[in-house]
């Protein structure tokens, strides 16, 4: 059972919304409700993975899931320090540069999930970043625009056979 490209286009559907909220268009709450689903389906995600055999993808689904999960809280909760949420991004971006060379391929090139874990890790940096009061929402935002269409539609629409892999 492959649940990459239904798990990267849930994904997505929560990068926008959150993407929105940081440009001023949307509600904590109401984000903060998609957030939480989209975590937990990507949790699930990641478990069923791991029971596919296919570890490496479940341990960045996991790491990613518990980020979305802590965003929703922070979200839900109405929290004003997000310094939590920024350490656990934190984290995400440390296993996200590990897959940058986990996804090589077996002739050591690197492929268009390297690339897309690469992207991961700006953007979970980025994350923290603004968690911590040290870069713009803003800036935030059009990244997660940017990159739910490079880094998870792209891939997810190639993964289904609509399009070929960029390389």
């Amino acid at each position: 059972m492959n649940l990459t490209a239904p798990t990267l286009i849930l994904i997505m559907s929560m990068w926008i919304p959150v993407a929105f909220l940081y440009l001023g268009h949307g509600d904590a709450k109401g984000t903060g409700a998609v957030t939480a689903f989209v975590g937990a389906c990507v949790l699930i995600s990641a478990f069923l993975h791991g029971i596919d055999g296919n570890g490496a993808v479940s341990a960045l689904l996991f790491a990613h899931g518990l980020l979305y999960c802590t965003v929703a809280y922070a979200l839900l909760a109405g929290l004003e320090d997000l310094k939590a949420v920024g350490n656990v991004s934190l984290v995400a971006m440390i296993i996200s540069f590990f897959f940058i060379f986990v996804f090589k391929s077996p002739e050591g090139q690197f492929t268009y999930f390297s690339l897309c874990s690469a992207g991961y890790v700006v953007l979970t940096l980025e994350v923290f970043l603004v968690c911590y009061g040290k870069l713009s929402a803003k800036l935030l935002a059009y990244s997660l625009i940017i990159w739910a269409f490079i880094g998870l539609m792209i891939p997810a629409f190639a993964v289904l056979g609509l399009w070929p892999m960029p390389f």
